[in-house]
């Protein structure tokens, strides 16, 4: 089972801890579905550019600090 990992990985689900934000209310101040957030929390789902930066404002948090990128060629 298991689709393949992103390179990109994130910290969306500590920060969204730390804002003592559920999934929910995030999804819907992000302007997404819950699953999205689920999916993206689990490394499975890598959001475009303008959904990452839309998380990193509603969670307050630098973009960088949010997400990292590891290439896979490394």
């Amino acid at each position: 089972m298991g689709g393949k990992r992103s390179a990109i990985t994130n910290t969306v689900k500590a920060h969204r801890s730390d804002k003592g934000l559920s999934q929910a209310k995030l999804a819907d101040a992000a302007g997404v579905t819950r699953q999205t957030i689920i999916a993206m929390e689990q490394g499975r789902y890598a959001p475009s550019l303008e959904l990452a930066f839309r998380l990193a404002h509603v969670l307050e948090t630098p973009i960088e600090e949010l997400f990292q990128f590891e290439p896979e060629w490394e």
